[in-house]
């Protein structure tokens, strides 16, 4: 529900962008700023919900690393004139950063989170209940 809410955020933002004059002044920053937290949110409790596949502790912790990169750069977008401004979006871009070579790496390792490619094993028999997997070979059983 709330990942739908935040798509209906991000179309508020480019119908704002389209027709500007149509909405309060200030609303474009509000608006960007709500779907960065909204997303960032949204994705954590999605990860921490998961029932079908468990992402370990190491997810989570990947997952909040995720979650706080968002919520750095909805600051610097609600904010850009605070005098941390810039350190609000340092702080997203190293988290970003931070998370991509995570995935590279292949760290956690217990993850099977393949929502944004990353590599992770899952079980065998969900490999084989669903062909998710077909082709790769499962690091866990």
């Amino acid at each position: 529900m709330l990942g739908g809410l935040t798509l209906a955020g991000v179309v508020l933002l480019f119908a704002e962008d389209a027709a500007p004059r149509l909405f309060p002044v200030g609303s474009h920053a509000l608006l960007a700023a709500f779907s960065l937290a909204a997303i960032a949110i949204a994705y954590l409790i999605h990860q921490c919900a998961r029932r079908d596949v468990s992402i370990g502790p190491g997810g989570i912790v990947k997952a909040a690393l995720l979650a706080a990169a968002f919520l750095f750069w909805a600051a610097n977008q609600l904010w850009p004139n605070l005098p941390q401004a810039a350190l609000f979006n340092d702080i997203a871009i190293g988290l970003f950063v931070l998370d991509v070579f995570l995935a590279i790496a292949g760290w956690p390792a217990e993850s099977s989170d393949g929502v944004f490619g990353e590599s992770g094993g899952c079980c065998g028999q969900r490999c084989e209940a669903c062909g998710y997997c077909v082709g790769r070979k499962a690091s866990r059983s």
